[in-house]
């Protein structure tokens, strides 16, 4: 299914609040003049809510699943549908904002 491509202005958080950034942009595919952002790179954390007795915080999230059919390099670009999992939490990232100008597959 489509979605729009994730990029480094994007709204993502943890389930608990905490605001997720990508640790390496893509510089070589821009969207709206900003970087998108690579399948398999990690995303840090910061502001997670969750206190360490109930497991957390958040620290960091990787991306499981993202385009199909669209590549930078080898590496697939990420949507706004793609799924993503929290350490130590397992908790899945929220993506609640992106540009809505470029979509894939």
């Amino acid at each position: 299914m489509p979605g729009f491509l994730l990029h480094v202005g994007a709204t993502v958080k943890c389930s608990h609040t905490g605001q997720a950034t990508p640790t390496e942009p893509n510089p070589r595919v821009l969207v709206g003049g900003q970087p998108t952002v690579k399948l398999g790179l990690p995303w840090a954390i910061a502001g997670c809510t969750l206190l360490p007795n109930a497991g957390g915080p958040c620290a960091t999230a990787m991306f499981v699943s993202a385009a199909t059919r669209v590549l930078s390099g080898p590496q697939p670009l990420l949507l706004f549908d793609s799924r993503a999992n929290c350490v130590p939490t397992g908790t899945p990232l929220l993506v609640l904002a992106t540009q809505t100008r470029v979509t894939a597959t």
